[in-house]
């Protein structure tokens, strides 16, 4: 077995990102993946980041790289891709129509919804990750809106 020498530097500068990084990249990853899916996709991309720190350290968007990394190995390991959202150890009790309701959404939709309003991130953290424009969230975000409140029987009391 070969060791691989690795300079402290670059452990630490991996240490800081990947603390920073990792749960932004896994909720992101099993909101368009699922839980188990997007869990096994997390862990990938953080490998592959690893293996090619040298290059990825220096790129102007990493975390959106590594998304569009273990989005595809995530659908490339798994032969009918199909969001079956199933509530985490740890998450708050939900809508028992939410999973439903949630499939009923685009993936970018699934996504946007999740990560600013379930994760309270701002529209702009996940424009980045996604590789999209801040205007595409809002876009997705106010389409999967309707959808939901749709699905779910909400109506908007202006």
């Amino acid at each position: 077995m070969a060791v691989v020498a690795v300079d402290s530097r670059a452990r630490e500068s991996f240490t800081t990102f990947f603390q920073d990084v990792e749960p932004r990249l896994r909720y992101a990853l099993i909101a368009a993946l699922g839980h188990e899916r997007g869990r096994e996709a997390t862990s990938e991309a953080m490998a592959y980041a690893w293996e090619h720190w040298d290059r990825i350290e220096h790129m102007e968007n990493p975390a959106g790289y590594l998304y569009r990394v273990g989005h595809s190995r995530g659908r490339v390991r798994w032969r009918r891709p199909r969001f079956n959202p199933q509530p985490a150890p740890g998450f708050p009790e939900m809508e028992p129509g939410l999973p439903e309701a949630l499939r009923g959404l685009s993936e970018n939709q699934r996504i946007t919804v999740f990560l600013v309003h379930a994760m309270g991130w701002t529209r702009r953290e996940t424009a980045d990750l996604l590789g999209i424009s801040v205007n595409s969230v809002g876009s997705h975000l106010d389409r999967g809106l309707v959808k939901l409140r749709t699905a779910l029987g909400v109506r908007n009391h202006d």
